[in-house]
């Protein structure tokens, strides 16, 4: 316990007094002792506030509350969602069917552009929840001293220089400067990102310390889980660290996604080429051939139809929700479509280390007793493995190894648990977790021994003691805890042959030095034979300086293999893993060097972060991988700066501390069981298992989405191509057209229904997770796509225009010409979806035309519609149409194997030396 000193003066505390002190004033309170930081408050601990001071504070200051964010109409939010190319060209798509009196499709492309953005106002509301959430979290309610008495009071109410007091289990209500402590531990992973309660003192932290290393401040929204404490308050609603938090929320841009910014290039350069082309069909028409202006509008609003693809908005959406509902199978919840594709553009995945990459099961992994060092293996809570000595079996019969046992276990409050699923878990401390674990490998037996007294741990000893009779009859005060303190409490240890021997200092310090260098965190065991009066009672003055020291353990929170194997198919892929953590640097090193994250380059403090400027700040990003000791700001500054150095950047997260950065990232990444409800809704993807291994799956995943729209689109954009080539030769030569507008939405119609939804089912191709990953500045559909689209819709446009032109030369009907021209439109089509599977390999393979049972469907599918379109009289009605006989039914199928086996031979010319090796160099 430690008593408050009184403050310098005692006179009663006046409403000027306290609005005279400034948040400056005890901005560092942390550092400043807590007499210093009650005497700039002008507070009496004693007395408290007078009911004018806190009034005046309230005036100064506000009320205890995080602000409302400023937010646009909801009308006018719902409004800028129209504010698109896209979303431009569907609705000039919507007016050229409206102009030609095709209503259902006119309908149909407005309820696109409607749905596409009631889906986008409805995915606006996250950002909202996150901050929502974030007021969520403070106290209701406080414990604060006026005028000399206790009082409970609103939250809200709460100002700089109140007197509070916190018990276990309350939350505190603001940033409170400790001023007397009782056996207090706080947790505050969620602002710090430290897995264990942290244990707060009375005592000064240096000036710049991080968040975590504030040990005599308690912080708003944080729990206590143990002791009491009585604080000044030094900081209320914004001027908290949670308020700091919620006002980077608010000012931090999300990014448009890869996919958004290419699709809005696509929509611009399809906009354009649509009109000039359209201006140029035109002026061929009218100038060259004196073509009547109502034939023109006619021909330009079918040449518009069949350039832009009504159904590409239909397919990106439906592909991406197969892909979440994909991801949600390996346990990637996804909250917003983009982000499944975005995904597979990442390039850097910065990651937190506690129960993502590691197990947060806390582990005993290597003993030193004298001078024999033991190795524990068995990961987690579950008590199964062997204790091995130079590669041999040890058990109990090893005196010195069943003392230290005899110690960890009974100087223990934790219980394993095993639940009806068959998992283990605890009820207690995870350290002393992993020792009762130790205990089990051993096959110790507790309940032979019985605890006669008891020294609980606290803070300030950092130990615990108890005096236990043992089994073999003897009775021995047995005293768990820091190394430091124990090795200062003995005078003798433990040797190999059970005897004690003089303490060797030196030796032992060498040894905990080595384990803390490998990131294990070190207890040490002591004990000696119980006195009478032990028996009744343990102090710290009675336990004495004559210990006898038995040994040291290195306890770790072990890596996932999984997630090390994860990381490496991340490596091979061309991805950096960068952990980002709230632990210290040494054990952030450690468990870097064993999951292969650590390119060799060490790690950057959370000050050392502080002291560079965002220039050097996104060199030492790029350069190194691991980084410890990190608070909100950093987190942020990093994603940013690997942002500015063209990183497309996926950041995990669990704490409200995470929360600005991954909403800054461009894949915000929550764990699902251990993250709070404001990370959640910060993220974009929630994964339900908190596992790394579910991040290298999700890449993979968006990886394989995006690979099929590419697919997608270089399959669609040759049928509007097709059709716009088809159109746009007719009227420069004068020719009569040889598919008419609403022949020209036909195909686009059933092809798009039909074979262009097979590619959102189409499996991953092999080596998609040892490709380099895609530039994000590049066009979904690039150079060389384009040359295919190019040459593919010439194909199709030729084949189609000499069937046509050969059948009307050979005497056939208008309407029987267009019917064989439209049927050869859909299925070159068929034929070229078979190329597009594979879309830079060779095609016709088993692997490739079978892999996709789908697409056999829709092409079973699209062929009963053709069928109808050909041979039912009232399909013939509205589209003038006509019956085929079967000799034109093989010329449509010689027409589609042309173009499937010129495409192949068009792939091998584009394509050669890269289908064997696309991008595979991996980047660290």
């Amino acid at each position: 316990m430690r008593s408050p000193a009184q403050t310098p003066s005692t006179r009663e505390t006046t409403g000027a007094d306290v609005a005279a002190a400034s948040a400056e004033d005890v901005a560092s309170a942390y550092a400043l002792e807590h007499q210093e930081v009650l005497r700039r408050l002008e507070v009496d601990p004693e007395q408290g506030l007078s009911s004018e001071a806190a009034a005046a504070s309230l005036e100064q200051h506000g009320p205890n509350r995080l602000p409302d964010p400023a937010q646009d109409h909801p009308f006018i939010r719902f409004i800028k969602h129209f504010n698109d190319v896209l979303i431009y060209v569907l609705i000039g798509a919507a007016g050229l069917t409206a102009l030609l009196q095709h209503w259902a499709d006119t309908i149909v492309i407005l309820l696109v552009v409607v749905i596409n953005a009631v889906v986008g106002f409805l995915q606006e509301g996250r950002a909202e929840r996150a901050l929502e959430g974030i007021r969520n979290m403070l106290s209701p309610s406080a414990d604060v001293r006026r005028e000399g008495s206790w009082a409970t009071v609103d939250a809200e109410l709460v100002v700089p220089g109140d007197i509070v007091r916190l018990r276990t289990g309350d939350k505190v209500p603001a940033d409170v400067r400790l001023i007397d402590t009782a056996e207090l531990a706080i947790e505050e992973s969620a602002l710090t990102g430290e897995s264990v309660p942290s244990e707060k003192t009375t005592e000064t932290s240096e000036q710049g310390a991080p968040l975590g290393d504030r040990t005599s401040m308690a912080f708003s929204g944080t729990m206590l889980t143990s002791g009491t404490a009585t604080g000044v308050v030094v900081g209320t609603g914004e001027n908290t660290e949670i308020g700091r938090i919620n006002t980077m929320m608010s000012e931090v841009e999300t990014l448009e996604t890869p996919l958004t910014r290419q699709i809005a290039r696509f929509g611009k350069m399809l906009s354009l080429g649509v009109l000039v082309l359209t201006l140029l069909l035109v002026g061929l028409g009218w100038g060259l051939h004196g073509t009547p202006i109502a034939e023109l509008l006619q021909a330009a609003a079918g040449f518009a139809v069949a350039a832009i693809p009504e159904g590409l908005p239909a397919l990106i959406t439906i592909t991406l929700a197969l892909g979440v509902q994909t991801m949600a199978r390996r346990n990637a919840i996804t909250r917003k479509l983009s982000a499944v594709q975005t995904l597979g553009s990442v390039t850097t995945i910065c990651s937190d280390k506690t129960g993502t990459l590691t197990k947060n099961e806390m582990t005993a992994e290597r003993l030193v007793l004298a001078d024999e060092t033991f190795e524990v293996s068995g990961t987690g809570y579950i008590p199964e493995g062997e204790v091995t000595l130079d590669g041999q079996r040890v058990t109990l019969e090893h005196s010195g190894l069943r003392r230290f046992v005899e110690i960890m276990s009974l100087t223990n409050d934790t219980e394993l648990i095993r639940n009806e699923a068959g998992s283990w878990t605890i009820a207690g401390e995870p350290t002393e977790g992993a020792l009762k674990s130790l205990a089990g490998k051993l096959a110790f037996d507790g309940d032979s021994a019985s605890r006669l007294a008891t020294l609980p741990f606290s803070s300030e000893n950092k130990l615990m003691a108890t005096t236990a009779a043992l089994p073999e009859g003897e009775v021995f005060v047995l005293v768990k805890g820091a190394p430091d303190r124990l090795l200062a409490r003995s005078s003798t240890q433990l040797t190999a042959q059970g005897q004690t021997a003089a303490l060797d200092a030196e030796a032992w310090n060498e040894h905990i030095d080595a384990l803390s260098a490998d990131g294990l965190r070190v207890l040490a065991a002591a004990c000696r034979p119980a006195q009478a009066q032990d028996r009744e009672s343990l102090s710290m003055e009675s336990l004495g300086e004559e210990l006898i020291f038995v040994g040291v353990v290195g306890i770790v929170d072990p890596p996932r293999q999984e997630a090390i194997d994860a990381i490496k198919v991340c490596h091979d892929a061309g991805i950096q893993v960068k952990m980002i953590t709230g632990d210290h640097a040494g054990t952030a090193t450690a468990i870097a060097l064993q999951m292969g994250i650590d390119n060799g380059q060490g790690a950057i403090s959370g000050a050392e972060l502080e002291a560079t400027d965002d220039e050097e700040l996104r060199t030492l990003a790029q350069r190194h991988h691991v980084f410890a000791r990190t608070s909100p700001e950093h987190k942020l500054r990093l994603v940013r700066a690997l942002q500015a150095e063209g990183e497309v950047v996926a950041m995990t997260g669990d704490g409200v501390n995470d929360a600005p950065a991954l909403r800054r990232a461009d894949v915000g990444v929550a764990m699902g069981l251990k993250g709070t409800e404001v990370t959640k809704d910060a993220a974009e993807v929630v994964l339900a298992d908190d596992n790394f291994t579910t991040i290298e799956a999700a890449v993979e995943e968006g990886r394989r989405i995006y690979d099929n729209l590419r697919k997608a689109l270089v399959f669609l954009l040759p049928t509007n191509g097709a059709q716009a080539t088809v159109v746009l030769f007719a009227v420069a030569f004068g020719w009569t057209l040889p598919l008419t507008p609403l022949q020209v939405l036909w195909v686009n119609m059933v092809t798009g229904v039909t074979l262009a939804f097979a590619f959102a089912f189409e499996p991953a191709e092999d080596g998609i997770m040892r490709r380099r990953p895609r530039d994000p500045d590049a066009g979904i559909v690039e150079t060389r796509h384009v040359v295919q689209i190019a040459v593919v819709s010439l194909l199709i446009a030729a084949v189609t225009i000499i069937v046509f032109r050969w059948r009307i030369d050979a005497g056939d009907d208008l309407e029987v010409a267009r019917t064989l021209a439209t049927t050869v439109l859909v299925v070159c089509q068929v034929f070229y979806l078979f190329s597009v599977k594979s879309l830079e390999k060779f095609s016709l393979r088993p692997s490739v035309l079978f892999k996709n049972k789908l697409a056999w469907l829709m092409v079973a599918a699209l062929t009963l519609l053709q069928v109808g379109f050909i041979y039912l009289p009232w399909l013939h009605t509205i589209f003038d149409t006509a019956v085929l006989d079967p000799f034109y039914l093989l010329i449509t199928l010689s027409s589609g194997v042309l173009v499937l086996v010129l495409t192949e031979l068009l792939k091998l010319a584009l394509y050669a030396g890269r289908a064997s090796n696309p991008h595979t160099a991996p980047r660290r």
